[in-house]
């Protein structure tokens, strides 16, 4: 075996090193190729560089596509990939008080495709309650008014869960309650 074979996976360490060859036209050139390359890479860039009004649209549209799918048209539930529009814009932008708006969102529409479909699924039941958590946590950070407006949503959120059993609506009152007693 040859030391090439041996060598393992490039890293971002080999990557920059490469781009610390590149000039100014070099590195423009190369995001104009990695921009025409994916739908992802325009929308990552169009957010970092607050490029579109609603910044948080494109990752809000993907949220509503994978957490609530049109079942007459064949399409499925993705948790992962809402997730990943969470993490996305996390790498993209990562403002806390539009991060908590998109994992509110998420909840929000979580619980929205489970009631108007009657959809029972422990595994987003389960992920619905790690974003919860999640949010609550961020909501910390968040000036007094934004964070009254997201628990007053999240209050919500937990007060639609209510006849899905599995014990959510009483954990997310337990941890509503100790959020809002940090006030």
């Amino acid at each position: 075996m040859n030391d090439a074979s041996k060598k393992a996976a490039p890293t971002w360490s080999d990557v920059k090193a490469k781009l610390a060859g590149f000039d100014r036209a070099g590195v423009i050139a190369l995001l104009q190729d990695l921009y025409s390359s994916s739908k992802e890479n325009q929308v990552f860039l169009h957010a970092r560089f607050g490029l579109n009004a609603d910044t948080l649209k494109p990752y809000k549209t993907s949220i509503t596509r994978w957490l609530w799918p049109d079942i007459s048209r064949g399409q499925d539930i993705s948790i992962s990939k809402a997730k990943k529009a969470v993490a996305d814009y996390k790498k993209a932008v990562g403002r806390p008080e539009e991060i908590a708006e998109l994992m509110t969102f998420y909840c929000e529409q979580a619980v929205g495709f489970c009631r108007e479909v009657g959809f029972s699924d422990e595994r987003l039941f389960v992920s619905l309650m790690g974003m919860f958590v999640q949010v609550l946590k961020l909501s910390t950070m968040l000036v007094p008014v934004q964070r009254e407006n997201l628990l007053g949503r999240l209050n919500e959120v937990k007060r639609l869960c209510h006849d899905f059993g599995h014990g959510l609506s009483e954990e997310m009152e337990d941890l509503l309650n100790d959020y809002s007693a940090l006030d």
